[in-house]
């Protein structure tokens, strides 16, 4: 039998209201409710989505009418909030990243171990339509193994100025590049089973104009002067692999995005709206043929308009964002979420049906503590690195899931 799911939401901010309706009307989901330290905030949500207003997260996690709590708090904010509602048995959705502090990975996990409940972190490049199209002909052998990959996520300061949180939201918007990794990292790593990061040597930008947020001497909570940061990863495979996190450059979208992904028997690559797949010819090896795969990866709305003259800006100003692509999965999504407002290239769906699937089953989300750790702890190594001039350092990592707790098989 399905369990259904009562859940509360902590932070009624703007990525938050993306997610309220499609859990509301999610068939798994029998109750939500909403909870901010702002009051306006949460009768804001009250009145524009019809839902209850819990006063507190104390309350909600004491509350045993919720058996689920989703944490869309400030970034650095949601290790510690994770660990509180799984210590009072709460199952968790998280907005990403995990955590901003290795120990608090490593708790949430030894959480999870011993209690068995789910946790799922919200993260969009696993869904990608990049992403999937790569993870199935990585699945299918048709790129061999896997050599090198980048990623990258590029969202500049400009779009995170948050004067109306305050004199002081400065101090949070300086956070380090590398603690927000794993739009990059999931898109390279969610497209290879088992494979981590071993080793990385960071390297980051020192800002040189907006010193107000990114700077040390306590100008943010990290005293961190990067607003750039790349590093290059080793991988447990073998492979190589080079992620971006960029906050200070002339680019908009699309925002997040693998350019590169290299394997022996075929490669993908990307540049703004046209997408490539190179492989062996199967009747002359030593014939490569060039595919343009763009109809496969985007939506048919900017596919349709693909050679205007006007299309490069329009996907820079975010056409298509709220749309699925062909080879995303779309079928199996509920109907009664199937045709709500979708987000960040149609991956929205998948990551609120991935977490009610995973709890009304009990069985792994594809973005468990797990693998959602090996999407987050190389950039807080790679952070510490870059500080340290780009020393190579090692990755902790968590190890797989138990054996006897399977992953959801839904694509």
């Amino acid at each position: 039998m399905r369990r259904k799911i009562s859940m509360c939401f902590i932070g009624c901010g703007q990525f938050c209201r993306c997610f309220v309706p499609l859990f509301k009307k999610h068939p798994d989901v029998e109750y939500v409710a909403v909870c901010d330290l702002i009051p306006e905030k949460a009768q804001e949500y009250h009145e524009k989505f019809d839902v209850p207003i819990v006063p507190t997260f104390e309350d909600a996690i004491s509350d045993p009418k919720f058996n689920a709590i989703a944490i869309f708090v400030q970034r650095h904010l949601h290790g510690p909030l994770v660990i509180q509602a799984l210590k009072a048995g709460k199952n968790v959705y998280s907005a990403v990243p995990v955590a901003s502090k290795i120990e608090e990975i490593f708790e949430i996990e030894r959480l999870v171990r011993k209690t068995g409940l789910t946790y799922s972190m919200g993260e969009t490049g696993y869904y990608r339509a990049c992403a999937v199209f790569c993870r199935e002909k990585m699945a299918a052998g048709e790129m061999g193994d896997f050599v090198y990959g980048e990623a990258q996520y590029n969202h500049d300061q400009r779009h995170f100025h948050y004067e109306h949180e305050g004199p002081n939201w400065r101090q949070v918007a300086g956070i380090p590049p590398m603690l927000y990794p794993t739009h990059s990292t999931s898109m390279i790593l969610g497209c290879l089973p088992h494979v981590y990061a071993t080793k990385v040597c960071g390297f980051g930008y020192r800002e040189k104009y907006m010193t107000d947020i990114f700077g040390e001497n306590g100008v943010n909570l990290w005293n961190n002067p990067f607003s750039n940061t790349a590093m290059l990863c080793q991988l447990s495979n073998g492979g190589v692999a080079r992620i971006s996190e960029n906050r200070r450059l002339a680019f908009a979208g699309p925002n997040s995005y693998i350019s590169q992904f290299y394997g022996s028997e075929g490669c993908y690559e990307f540049a703004v709206s046209h997408h490539y797949f190179s492989h062996w010819s199967k009747e002359d090896r030593k014939k490569l043929i060039m595919e343009e795969v763009t109809k496969e990866l985007l939506p048919e709305s900017v596919t349709a308009v693909l050679n205007n003259p006007d299309t490069p800006q329009r996907i820079s100003d975010g056409m298509g964002f709220w749309e699925s692509s062909p080879r995303q999965h779309t079928e199996r999504i509920p109907i009664e979420i199937r045709h709500e407002r979708n987000g960040h290239n149609g991956c929205h769906h998948f990551m609120v049906d991935d977490f009610c699937q995973a709890m009304a089953t009990g069985l792994l989300s594809p973005t468990n503590i797990w693998q959602a750790a090996r999407f987050n702890l190389p950039g807080l190594v790679a952070h510490q690195s870059a500080l340290q001039g780009g020393i190579l350092m090692d990755v902790p990592d968590l190890g797989e899931p138990p054996s006897d707790w399977p992953v959801l098989k839904l694509d």
